[in-house]
Protein backbone atom coordinates (compact mmCIF):
# COMPACT_ATOMS: atom_id res chain seq x y z
CA UNK A 1 0.00 0.00 0.00
CA UNK A 2 2.90 2.39 1.31
CA UNK A 3 4.24 1.74 -2.37
CA UNK A 4 1.31 2.30 -4.28
CA UNK A 5 1.17 5.84 -2.58
CA UNK A 6 4.37 6.62 -3.29
CA UNK A 7 4.83 5.60 -6.64
CA UNK A 8 1.18 7.79 -7.20
CA UNK A 9 3.30 10.65 -5.82
CA UNK A 10 6.05 10.34 -7.89
CA UNK A 11 3.68 10.24 -11.16
CA UNK A 12 1.91 13.56 -9.67
CA UNK A 13 5.28 15.31 -9.24
CA UNK A 14 6.29 14.09 -12.97
CA UNK A 15 2.80 15.28 -14.15
CA UNK A 16 3.27 18.77 -12.83
CA UNK A 17 7.14 19.46 -13.74
CA UNK A 18 6.28 18.22 -17.29
CA UNK A 19 3.42 20.74 -17.43
CA UNK A 20 5.38 23.23 -16.02
CA UNK A 21 8.32 23.19 -18.52
CA UNK A 22 5.43 23.18 -21.08
CA UNK A 23 3.84 26.37 -20.36
CA UNK A 24 5.06 30.08 -21.22
CA UNK A 25 7.70 31.60 -18.09
CA UNK A 26 5.01 34.27 -17.79
CA UNK A 27 2.37 31.56 -16.50
CA UNK A 28 4.48 30.81 -13.36
CA UNK A 29 2.77 33.44 -10.96
CA UNK A 30 -0.88 32.82 -12.99
CA UNK A 31 -2.33 35.64 -11.16
CA UNK A 32 -1.35 34.52 -7.87
CA UNK A 33 1.50 32.96 -5.87
CA UNK A 34 3.68 30.77 -7.95
CA UNK A 35 5.76 27.65 -6.94
CA UNK A 36 7.57 28.87 -3.93
CA UNK A 37 10.72 26.58 -5.16
CA UNK A 38 10.97 29.30 -8.03
CA UNK A 39 11.94 32.03 -5.53
CA UNK A 40 12.96 30.16 -2.27
CA UNK A 41 15.85 27.49 -1.32
CA UNK A 42 15.28 26.30 2.38
CA UNK A 43 18.82 24.38 1.11
CA UNK A 44 20.94 27.29 0.79
CA UNK A 45 23.42 28.49 3.11
CA UNK A 46 25.03 31.70 3.18
CA UNK A 47 27.92 32.08 1.22
CA UNK A 48 26.19 29.90 -1.66
CA UNK A 49 26.29 31.29 -5.57
CA UNK A 50 24.19 34.39 -5.58
CA UNK A 51 23.44 34.27 -1.67
CA UNK A 52 24.88 37.08 0.61
CA UNK A 53 27.63 35.86 2.90
CA UNK A 54 25.92 38.00 5.98
CA UNK A 55 22.66 35.93 6.14
CA UNK A 56 19.86 34.84 3.91
CA UNK A 57 16.70 35.70 6.48
CA UNK A 58 14.29 34.75 3.42
CA UNK A 59 15.35 31.67 1.93
CA UNK A 60 16.01 33.65 -1.53
CA UNK A 61 18.11 32.34 -4.47
CA UNK A 62 19.55 35.45 -5.10
CA UNK A 63 21.32 38.21 -3.05
CA UNK A 64 18.14 40.00 -2.44
CA UNK A 65 14.46 40.31 -3.93
CA UNK A 66 15.18 42.14 -6.78
CA UNK A 67 17.96 40.18 -7.65
CA UNK A 68 15.47 36.98 -7.18
CA UNK A 69 12.99 38.63 -9.61
CA UNK A 70 15.67 39.21 -12.03
CA UNK A 71 16.97 35.34 -12.46
CA UNK A 72 13.61 35.12 -14.67
CA UNK A 73 13.02 38.38 -15.60
CA UNK A 74 16.20 38.89 -17.40
CA UNK A 75 18.10 36.52 -20.23
CA UNK A 76 21.62 37.00 -21.11
CA UNK A 77 21.46 36.56 -25.23
CA UNK A 78 17.86 37.17 -25.98
CA UNK A 79 18.47 39.44 -28.80
CA UNK A 80 14.58 40.39 -29.26
CA UNK A 81 11.65 41.51 -27.14
CA UNK A 82 10.23 38.40 -25.00
CA UNK A 83 7.06 38.61 -22.91
CA UNK A 84 8.44 38.61 -19.59
CA UNK A 85 11.58 39.91 -19.68
CA UNK A 86 11.71 43.72 -18.43
CA UNK A 87 15.67 44.04 -18.31
CA UNK A 88 18.27 44.03 -21.17
CA UNK A 89 21.38 41.63 -19.81
CA UNK A 90 24.59 44.09 -19.99
CA UNK A 91 26.35 41.94 -22.39
CA UNK A 92 23.39 42.55 -24.77
CA UNK A 93 23.80 46.90 -24.96
CA UNK A 94 27.02 47.29 -25.62
CA UNK A 95 28.18 51.19 -26.18
CA UNK A 96 25.72 52.80 -28.41
CA UNK A 97 23.55 49.73 -28.74
CA UNK A 98 20.01 50.36 -26.90
CA UNK A 99 17.98 48.15 -24.56
CA UNK A 100 16.03 45.30 -26.02
CA UNK A 101 12.77 44.72 -24.32
CA UNK A 102 9.70 46.64 -25.37
CA UNK A 103 7.03 46.03 -22.71
CA UNK A 104 4.64 49.14 -22.19
CA UNK A 105 6.46 49.72 -18.55
CA UNK A 106 10.49 50.01 -20.25
CA UNK A 107 13.37 48.66 -19.53
CA UNK A 108 15.30 48.94 -16.75
CA UNK A 109 18.55 48.75 -18.38
CA UNK A 110 18.00 52.41 -19.82
CA UNK A 111 19.17 52.78 -15.85
CA UNK A 112 22.50 51.83 -17.09
CA UNK A 113 23.19 54.06 -20.27
CA UNK A 114 24.45 57.61 -18.82
CA UNK A 115 24.69 60.43 -21.67
CA UNK A 116 26.76 63.43 -21.70
CA UNK A 117 26.86 66.19 -24.76
CA UNK A 118 28.35 69.48 -25.22
CA UNK A 119 27.13 73.05 -26.45
CA UNK A 120 24.65 73.65 -24.13
CA UNK A 121 23.58 76.97 -24.43
CA UNK A 122 24.14 77.80 -20.58
CA UNK A 123 27.72 76.84 -20.73
CA UNK A 124 28.93 73.79 -18.95
CA UNK A 125 28.20 70.01 -20.66
CA UNK A 126 24.80 68.61 -20.79
CA UNK A 127 24.00 65.62 -18.13
CA UNK A 128 21.25 62.96 -18.77
CA UNK A 129 22.71 59.77 -16.02
CA UNK A 130 21.03 56.85 -16.08
CA UNK A 131 19.76 56.92 -12.25
CA UNK A 132 17.56 59.65 -13.55
CA UNK A 133 15.65 57.29 -16.63
CA UNK A 134 13.25 55.49 -14.17
CA UNK A 135 12.73 53.45 -10.88
CA UNK A 136 15.82 52.95 -9.27
CA UNK A 137 15.71 49.21 -8.18
CA UNK A 138 17.75 47.36 -5.66
CA UNK A 139 19.14 44.17 -7.19
CA UNK A 140 22.37 43.65 -6.33
CA UNK A 141 23.19 40.34 -8.15
CA UNK A 142 22.80 42.61 -11.21
CA UNK A 143 24.40 45.76 -10.30
CA UNK A 144 21.46 47.89 -9.75
CA UNK A 145 21.62 49.68 -6.91
CA UNK A 146 19.49 52.81 -4.91
CA UNK A 147 18.94 56.09 -5.95
CA UNK A 148 22.10 57.71 -5.22
CA UNK A 149 20.63 61.49 -5.43
CA UNK A 150 16.94 61.08 -3.80
CA UNK A 151 16.64 59.44 -0.24
CA UNK A 152 12.93 59.06 -1.03
CA UNK A 153 10.39 58.95 -3.54
CA UNK A 154 9.59 62.65 -5.05
CA UNK A 155 6.18 63.45 -3.02
CA UNK A 156 6.46 60.94 -0.86
CA UNK A 157 8.35 59.07 1.96
CA UNK A 158 9.37 55.72 0.62
CA UNK A 159 12.70 54.88 0.84
CA UNK A 160 15.15 54.61 -2.19
CA UNK A 161 17.20 52.48 -0.35
CA UNK A 162 14.40 50.05 0.00
CA UNK A 163 12.64 50.46 -3.54
CA UNK A 164 12.85 46.80 -5.41
CA UNK A 165 10.43 44.92 -7.94
CA UNK A 166 8.44 43.38 -4.75
CA UNK A 167 7.89 47.04 -3.53
CA UNK A 168 5.32 47.44 -6.27
CA UNK A 169 4.53 43.63 -7.30
CA UNK A 170 3.36 41.42 -4.49
CA UNK A 171 5.63 38.35 -5.09
CA UNK A 172 2.88 36.35 -3.33
CA UNK A 173 0.13 37.53 -5.45
CA UNK A 174 -2.42 37.70 -2.48
CA UNK A 175 -4.70 40.45 -4.20
CA UNK A 176 -7.33 39.15 -5.99
CA UNK A 177 -10.21 40.85 -7.93
CA UNK A 178 -13.74 39.63 -7.18
CA UNK A 179 -16.82 39.23 -9.63
CA UNK A 180 -18.59 42.31 -8.22
CA UNK A 181 -15.56 44.16 -9.38
CA UNK A 182 -14.20 44.72 -5.62
CA UNK A 183 -10.47 44.20 -4.31
CA UNK A 184 -8.85 41.99 -1.43
CA UNK A 185 -5.95 40.02 -0.36
CA UNK A 186 -7.70 37.03 0.82
CA UNK A 187 -10.81 34.69 0.53
CA UNK A 188 -11.62 33.01 -2.72
CA UNK A 189 -9.19 31.77 -4.70
CA UNK A 190 -7.48 33.35 -7.49
CA UNK A 191 -8.73 31.15 -10.60
CA UNK A 192 -6.20 32.79 -12.79
CA UNK A 193 -4.25 35.95 -14.05
CA UNK A 194 -6.36 38.64 -14.45
CA UNK A 195 -4.06 41.18 -16.47
CA UNK A 196 -4.71 40.01 -20.15
CA UNK A 197 -7.32 40.63 -22.65
CA UNK A 198 -7.76 36.53 -22.68
CA UNK A 199 -7.72 36.30 -19.21
CA UNK A 200 -10.60 34.49 -17.47
CA UNK A 201 -12.73 36.57 -15.50
CA UNK A 202 -13.85 36.32 -11.74
CA UNK A 203 -16.61 33.96 -11.25
CA UNK A 204 -19.28 33.69 -8.08
CA UNK A 205 -16.79 30.89 -6.33
CA UNK A 206 -13.41 31.96 -8.10
CA UNK A 207 -11.67 35.43 -8.22
CA UNK A 208 -8.83 36.20 -10.43
CA UNK A 209 -5.66 38.39 -9.83
CA UNK A 210 -5.14 42.16 -10.02
CA UNK A 211 -2.91 43.73 -12.92
CA UNK A 212 0.32 42.62 -13.05
CA UNK A 213 0.29 41.47 -9.21
CA UNK A 214 0.42 45.08 -7.86
CA UNK A 215 -0.12 45.76 -4.22
CA UNK A 216 -3.22 47.28 -3.11
CA UNK A 217 -4.78 48.69 0.58
CA UNK A 218 -2.48 47.46 3.28
CA UNK A 219 0.38 46.47 1.03
CA UNK A 220 3.74 46.53 2.97
CA UNK A 221 6.99 44.72 2.05
CA UNK A 222 9.07 43.65 5.43
CA UNK A 223 11.16 46.51 4.87
CA UNK A 224 8.66 49.28 4.59
CA UNK A 225 6.22 48.48 7.44
CA UNK A 226 5.30 51.54 8.40
CA UNK A 227 3.79 52.62 5.07
CA UNK A 228 1.32 50.42 4.06
CA UNK A 229 -0.58 51.31 0.72
CA UNK A 230 -3.97 53.06 0.87
CA UNK A 231 -4.99 52.64 -2.89
CA UNK A 232 -6.06 49.17 -4.66
CA UNK A 233 -4.57 48.55 -7.90
CA UNK A 234 -6.00 50.14 -11.36
CA UNK A 235 -8.79 48.68 -13.77
CA UNK A 236 -6.74 47.59 -16.61
CA UNK A 237 -6.20 45.23 -18.95
CA UNK A 238 -2.65 44.13 -21.65
CA UNK A 239 -2.36 42.70 -24.69
CA UNK A 240 -1.01 39.11 -24.37
CA UNK A 241 1.36 39.95 -27.16
CA UNK A 242 2.40 43.16 -24.93
CA UNK A 243 6.39 43.11 -25.23
CA UNK A 244 7.10 44.20 -28.96
CA UNK A 245 8.48 46.46 -31.79
CA UNK A 246 5.23 48.84 -32.40
CA UNK A 247 6.25 49.64 -36.27
CA UNK A 248 3.08 48.07 -37.18
CA UNK A 249 0.94 49.14 -35.03
CA UNK A 250 0.58 50.47 -31.27
CA UNK A 251 0.57 48.17 -28.11
CA UNK A 252 -2.43 49.30 -26.44
CA UNK A 253 -2.98 48.89 -22.73
CA UNK A 254 -6.47 49.37 -21.99
CA UNK A 255 -6.04 51.79 -18.77
CA UNK A 256 -9.60 52.25 -16.85
CA UNK A 257 -9.31 53.85 -13.65
CA UNK A 258 -7.16 54.17 -10.95
CA UNK A 259 -3.75 54.19 -12.42
CA UNK A 260 -2.55 57.95 -10.79
CA UNK A 261 -4.23 56.72 -7.27
CA UNK A 262 -2.02 53.68 -7.58
CA UNK A 263 1.27 55.79 -8.23
CA UNK A 264 0.32 57.80 -5.43
CA UNK A 265 0.95 55.29 -2.52
CA UNK A 266 4.64 56.04 -3.03
CA UNK A 267 3.91 60.03 -4.73
CA UNK A 268 0.97 61.19 -2.63
CA UNK A 269 1.52 64.72 -2.38
CA UNK A 270 1.48 64.29 -6.70
CA UNK A 271 -1.76 62.83 -6.79
CA UNK A 272 -4.01 65.71 -8.79
CA UNK A 273 -1.32 68.26 -9.40
CA UNK A 274 -0.08 68.73 -6.20
CA UNK A 275 3.19 70.89 -5.14
CA UNK A 276 1.60 74.01 -6.66
CA UNK A 277 1.74 74.59 -10.30
CA UNK A 278 4.90 72.59 -10.66
CA UNK A 279 3.19 69.30 -10.78
CA UNK A 280 1.24 68.37 -14.07
CA UNK A 281 -2.59 67.63 -12.87
CA UNK A 282 -3.30 63.42 -12.97
CA UNK A 283 -5.78 61.44 -11.79
CA UNK A 284 -9.58 59.80 -12.23
CA UNK A 285 -11.11 63.22 -11.49
CA UNK A 286 -9.23 65.00 -13.93
CA UNK A 287 -11.10 64.95 -16.63
CA UNK A 288 -9.97 65.91 -20.05
CA UNK A 289 -11.43 69.15 -21.41
CA UNK A 290 -13.52 69.29 -24.57
CA UNK A 291 -10.27 71.38 -26.01
CA UNK A 292 -7.94 68.63 -24.64
CA UNK A 293 -9.94 65.67 -26.48
CA UNK A 294 -10.60 67.39 -29.89
CA UNK A 295 -6.61 68.59 -29.97
CA UNK A 296 -5.78 64.95 -29.19
CA UNK A 297 -8.25 63.23 -31.76
CA UNK A 298 -6.93 66.00 -34.41
CA UNK A 299 -3.63 66.19 -33.85
CA UNK A 300 -1.35 63.51 -36.00
CA UNK A 301 2.18 65.78 -36.15
CA UNK A 302 3.73 69.27 -35.58
CA UNK A 303 1.51 71.47 -37.99
CA UNK A 304 -0.69 68.27 -38.97
CA UNK A 305 -4.22 68.65 -37.20
CA UNK A 306 -5.88 66.27 -39.52
CA UNK A 307 -7.03 63.63 -38.05
CA UNK A 308 -9.80 61.74 -36.09
CA UNK A 309 -11.28 60.22 -33.36
CA UNK A 310 -10.95 56.70 -35.05
CA UNK A 311 -7.35 56.53 -35.11
CA UNK A 312 -6.25 58.83 -32.80
CA UNK A 313 -4.49 56.60 -30.33
CA UNK A 314 -0.64 56.35 -29.44
CA UNK A 315 0.62 54.48 -27.25
CA UNK A 316 3.12 57.23 -26.35
CA UNK A 317 0.51 59.51 -24.90
CA UNK A 318 -2.29 56.82 -23.39
CA UNK A 319 -4.99 58.01 -21.28
CA UNK A 320 -7.38 56.41 -18.86
CA UNK A 321 -10.82 55.70 -20.23
CA UNK A 322 -12.41 56.27 -16.93
CA UNK A 323 -14.29 53.10 -16.88
CA UNK A 324 -13.76 49.81 -14.54
CA UNK A 325 -16.27 47.48 -16.88
CA UNK A 326 -13.33 44.79 -17.81
CA UNK A 327 -15.24 43.85 -21.10
CA UNK A 328 -14.84 47.08 -22.33
CA UNK A 329 -11.35 46.97 -21.48
CA UNK A 330 -10.66 43.25 -22.56
CA UNK A 331 -12.35 44.23 -26.31
CA UNK A 332 -9.72 47.29 -26.27
CA UNK A 333 -6.56 46.44 -25.31
CA UNK A 334 -4.57 44.77 -28.20
CA UNK A 335 -1.46 45.00 -30.54
CA UNK A 336 -0.59 45.41 -33.96
CA UNK A 337 -2.93 48.74 -33.63
CA UNK A 338 -6.20 47.19 -33.73
CA UNK A 339 -7.91 49.77 -31.44
CA UNK A 340 -7.02 52.84 -32.51
CA UNK A 341 -9.74 54.95 -31.16
CA UNK A 342 -8.60 58.74 -29.28
CA UNK A 343 -10.74 60.02 -26.14
CA UNK A 344 -14.08 60.71 -24.94
CA UNK A 345 -15.05 63.44 -22.38
CA UNK A 346 -15.11 60.38 -19.70
CA UNK A 347 -11.10 60.34 -20.12
CA UNK A 348 -8.59 61.37 -17.69
CA UNK A 349 -4.96 62.01 -17.99
CA UNK A 350 -2.85 59.72 -15.55
CA UNK A 351 0.95 59.08 -14.55
CA UNK A 352 1.79 56.87 -17.41
CA UNK A 353 0.54 59.35 -19.88
CA UNK A 354 3.50 60.86 -19.77
CA UNK A 355 5.83 58.38 -18.09
CA UNK A 356 6.89 54.73 -18.31
CA UNK A 357 6.56 52.83 -15.20
CA UNK A 358 9.78 50.82 -15.21
CA UNK A 359 12.55 53.08 -17.02
CA UNK A 360 12.86 54.99 -20.80
CA UNK A 361 16.03 56.16 -22.50
CA UNK A 362 14.71 59.66 -21.18
CA UNK A 363 14.93 61.37 -18.08
CA UNK A 364 12.55 60.79 -15.59
CA UNK A 365 11.36 57.75 -17.70
CA UNK A 366 9.53 59.89 -19.74
CA UNK A 367 7.83 58.62 -23.02
CA UNK A 368 9.62 60.97 -25.31
CA UNK A 369 12.82 63.93 -24.79
CA UNK A 370 11.01 66.65 -22.42
CA UNK A 371 13.77 68.67 -22.60
CA UNK A 372 14.76 69.77 -26.63
CA UNK A 373 12.92 71.51 -28.81
CA UNK A 374 12.90 68.60 -31.48
CA UNK A 375 12.47 64.71 -31.39
CA UNK A 376 13.11 64.33 -35.13
CA UNK A 377 15.68 67.09 -36.84
CA UNK A 378 15.65 66.71 -40.84
CA UNK A 379 13.25 63.84 -40.85
CA UNK A 380 15.31 61.60 -38.81
CA UNK A 381 15.63 60.58 -35.58
CA UNK A 382 18.93 62.42 -34.22
CA UNK A 383 22.37 60.60 -33.05
CA UNK A 384 25.49 61.90 -32.69
CA UNK A 385 27.03 60.19 -35.70
CA UNK A 386 24.93 62.57 -37.93
CA UNK A 387 27.04 65.56 -37.27
CA UNK A 388 24.46 67.98 -38.61
CA UNK A 389 22.44 67.70 -36.16
CA UNK A 390 22.92 70.07 -32.79
CA UNK A 391 24.61 68.32 -29.70
CA UNK A 392 21.41 69.64 -27.56
CA UNK A 393 19.26 67.91 -29.69
CA UNK A 394 21.04 64.52 -29.89
CA UNK A 395 21.78 65.02 -26.67
CA UNK A 396 24.20 61.94 -26.29
CA UNK A 397 22.54 59.11 -27.56
CA UNK A 398 22.97 57.16 -30.97
CA UNK A 399 19.98 56.94 -33.52
CA UNK A 400 19.64 53.58 -33.00
CA UNK A 401 18.67 54.63 -29.10
CA UNK A 402 16.43 57.01 -30.28
CA UNK A 403 14.65 55.31 -32.26
CA UNK A 404 14.21 52.75 -29.49
CA UNK A 405 13.10 54.67 -27.23
CA UNK A 406 10.00 55.76 -29.80
CA UNK A 407 9.77 51.37 -30.13
CA UNK A 408 10.81 51.20 -33.88
CA UNK A 409 8.20 53.55 -35.07
CA UNK A 410 9.40 54.61 -38.26
CA UNK A 411 10.55 58.35 -38.47
CA UNK A 412 8.21 59.02 -41.32
CA UNK A 413 4.94 58.91 -39.05
CA UNK A 414 6.29 62.49 -37.59
CA UNK A 415 6.92 65.81 -39.01
CA UNK A 416 10.30 66.53 -40.57
CA UNK A 417 10.97 68.68 -37.46
CA UNK A 418 8.52 67.19 -35.18
CA UNK A 419 7.96 68.88 -31.52
CA UNK A 420 7.10 67.44 -28.00
CA UNK A 421 4.54 65.17 -28.04
CA UNK A 422 2.96 67.64 -25.15
CA UNK A 423 1.23 69.11 -27.96
CA UNK A 424 -1.19 65.79 -28.69
CA UNK A 425 -2.95 67.17 -25.66
CA UNK A 426 -1.79 70.79 -26.27
CA UNK A 427 -1.46 71.46 -29.94
CA UNK A 428 0.50 74.71 -29.42
CA UNK A 429 3.24 73.85 -32.10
Amino acid sequence: MEHRRFCKAILWVTLFLTFAAAVPCRAFHSGGIGNCGGCHDLHRVPGSEGVPAGGNPHFLIAADAGSTCLKCHQTVGEKSPKGHLVVTADPDMPGGLPPIQLTPGGDFGWLKKSYRWDGEERGGPGLSPGERHGHNIVAAGFQYASDPTLAEAPGGSYPSRELSCTSCHDPHGRFRRFADGSIGNEGLPILSSGSYDNSLSPTMGAAVGVYRLLGGKGYATLATQYLPFTYDPPAAVAPWDYNREEGNGDTRVAYGSGMSEWCANCHPSLLGGGEGARIHPSAKSVRLSAAVVANYNAYVASGNMAGNRGTAYTSLVPFEMGTEDYNLLKRTAGSRGQATAGPDMDANVMCLSCHRAHASGWDHAARWNMKTEFLLFNGEYPGVEETTVPSRIAQGRTRAETRRTFYERPASRYASFQRSLCNKCHAVD
